[in-house]
């Protein structure tokens, strides 16, 4: 079995190259033996993963996923080919069926030389193809390395109470402390954080990404992470893949006040603000909205009339439980936006698993912030959807 899925996901890279070999020039075909092997080299990986029974270990997707989204370049490329081919074949039976179907028939008019073969298209196609891909690429893992972009945005509420007037909150998600990022990394995001002057600091999720030797990392960096009203943190998927209970620790020891399908409520200028915390989902479904999680933890949450109500979660989906509860605000973040971003036809893969991807979004009087997101999963890639701290300052309408 193990071989057959083997074959199956290497075959669209044998037959693009079979069928680009016989179509390229001659001076061409060294250069797409060189590429092809260089493109498959991952698959001998997986291969000695897959046959040792290790490749879907948990310990081991961080480091599997980036050799496995490397081939989609090659899968992209053999759609291309494809849909390339069809065309062709599609253009020469409409020709045929013209010449078949008109009356009278006419004299076939001169062969007329082509300005480019297809021999020199496909050539030409398969170099544009690997540039894009290549400059593509090294965008991608520039945008992802980078320190996160700061979105401030002002936030308004008609019931905002009078001592919230002018609350700033930092929002941070989906830090992912691994191998893709350091602890050096994440003392400089902190220090970015602390720069903003943020009255309080939330975090929803993703702290940890799969193993439990990078919390110490994580706690170092991340107890300098200080506001006057405090830290405040949720978990995420990846922590509970971690192992929660020595995440939940790790948050502790850097000094942050933990919420598990509770309620940690914050006096500010004689106001109350109900910063209301929800587990992730154990059994996930698409934009589940975890009324179960929320009825829970709204259990013992002051009521709207005596608190001002922030929801932090996870996963967006969790506005659809909040909006109907009344709650004016939840923030969210796991999706990364995708961690690509079509910019023109406004598409990102993240719009597979929710309809909420990144940003701000309203439903009547409740609003939902969706974070990008600090740090990546799997591939070290970001296009056109850069790593971001939002900073928000809550005013009254």
């Amino acid at each position: 079995m193990a071989l057959i899925y083997l074959l199956l996901f290497a075959s669209p890279q044998l037959l693009l190259y079979l069928y680009l070999r016989e179509r390229l020039p001659a001076s061409a075909r060294r250069w797409l033996t060189l590429v092809f092997v260089l493109f498959n080299i991952p698959w001998g990986i997986v291969a000695v993963r897959m046959f040792s029974g290790s490749l879907w270990g948990m310990s081991r997707v961080p480091y599997i996923a980036p050799f496995i989204a490397w081939q989609f370049l090659g899968w992209i490329f053999s759609g291309l080919v494809a849909v390339y081919i069809l065309a062709k074949a599609t253009g020469r039976f409409g020709s045929w069926a013209f010449r078949k179907l008109r009356s009278p028939p006419t004299a076939e008019p001169p062969n007329r030389p082509t300005a480019v073969s297809r021999r020199q298209f496909l050539a030409r196609a398969t170099y544009a193809y690997g540039a894009v891909g290549l400059g593509i690429s090294a965008y991608g893992i520039w945008s992802a390395e980078r320190l996160p972009v700061v979105t401030r945005r002002t936030l308004v509420f008609p019931d905002l109470p009078a001592g919230l007037d002018g609350l700033r909150i930092a929002h941070l998600s989906d830090v992912h402390a691994g191998i893709h990022m350091s602890e050096a990394k994440m003392r400089e995001i902190v220090q970015q954080t602390n720069a903003l002057g943020a009255d309080l600091i939330v975090q929803t999720g993703d702290m940890i990404d799969i193993s439990q030797s990078f919390i110490p990392d994580y706690v170092r960096a991340f107890r300098d992470l200080t506001a006057p009203l405090g830290v405040v943190t949720v978990l995420g998927n990846h922590d509970r893949y971690t192992g929660q209970d020595a995440v939940i620790r790790g948050v502790k020891d850097a000094g942050q006040v933990f919420v598990k399908n509770g309620v940690h409520v914050i006096e500010r200028g004689g106001a109350a603000l109900a910063l209301v915390g929800i587990d992730d989902p154990r059994n996930w479904r698409a934009d589940d909205p975890q009324e179960t999680d929320l009825d829970e933890a709204l259990r013992v949450t002051p009521p709207s009339r005596d608190a001002f109500r922030i929801l932090l979660a996870h996963r967006p989906g969790a506005f659809d439980g909040a909006a109907p509860r009344g709650i004016p605000l939840t923030l969210a973040g796991h999706i990364h936006g995708g961690q690509f971003y079509v910019p023109v036809v406004g598409w990102s893969p993240g719009r597979l698993i929710t309809k909420y991807v990144m940003g701000h979004f309203t439903q009547g009087s409740s609003q939902l912030y969706v974070s990008r997101g600090i740090g990546v999963v799997g591939v070290p890639l970001r296009v056109f959807v850069p790593p971001e701290i939002a900073l928000f300052e809550l005013r009254r309408a």
